[in-house]
């Protein structure tokens, strides 16, 4: 299995942008973490496909944008144009999951399925092998810098096991309060992609990545 590091560009510092997705991307950070969100499906207003479209050049990381609005079937070909190369959706926030699933694939895509803290983890099981990744949330989307909910972590143990009942390969992706001090936790019940955003650039870019990445790399 492969540990991968996504940063959430959410906390990052909008004036030194370019800069600071460089020292990510120089000290590890395979994926580039992209909350987006419609002031409708959860309270905030992020960012869209203009800033993933303006940064695709600046940068060889996979883009993994995580779409927290409503019906994002509406948008998943135009992500795909900005240069996303994976999109998650929320389970709660598709009218029709499958053919959302389906939409991200047609547009050349790999598809992730995000499920909030109050979802049980048994909606996932049957979307599992039409996924790339499940994307656990471990706070309540909407806002950085809440802390960590820890019943998450039975969640992902969950997910965990009815992938590998399916004898699937589907990563798991937690986001969500996330810091080096509980980091372990998260790999340790079964994730295998790390979202950090407060934690990555609520410092120093680099050492922060080169940390996270010292852990995530004695795991493989």
């Amino acid at each position: 299995m492969k540990y991968i590091m996504a940063p959430s560009i959410l906390s990052a510092d909008f004036k030194v942008l370019g800069e600071q997705i460089r020292l990510t991307e120089e000290n590890g950070a395979e994926y580039l973490h992209f909350d987006v969100m419609d002031g409708m499906f959860v309270p905030s207003i992020s960012f869209g496909m203009p800033v993933l479209k303006s940064i695709r050049s600046a940068t060889n990381q996979i883009m993994d944008a995580h779409l927290m609005i409503e019906e994002p079937v509406r948008y998943v070909e135009a992500f795909g144009k900005a240069g996303a190369e994976i999109v998650t959706v929320h389970l709660e926030a598709c009218e029709n999951v499958d053919a959302t699933i389906e939409k991200i694939r047609e547009c050349g895509m790999r598809a992730g399925l995000s499920i909030c803290p109050e979802t049980g983890e048994e909606k996932l099981e049957r979307y599992l092998s039409k996924v790339d990744m499940v994307l656990v949330m471990s706070v309540h989307p909407g806002f950085g810098g809440q802390k960590f909910i820890p019943e998450s972590l039975d969640k992902i143990r969950a997910v965990r096991r009815m992938i590998c009942e399916q004898e699937l390969e589907v990563d798991i992706q937690v986001d969500g309060g996330i810091y080096l001090h509980n980091v372990r936790e998260v790999l340790d019940a079964g994730a295998n992609i790390i979202v950090a955003g407060s934690a990555v650039f609520g410092g120093d870019p680099a050492e922060n990545t080169r940390e996270f990445m010292e852990i995530l790399k004695s795991y493989e």
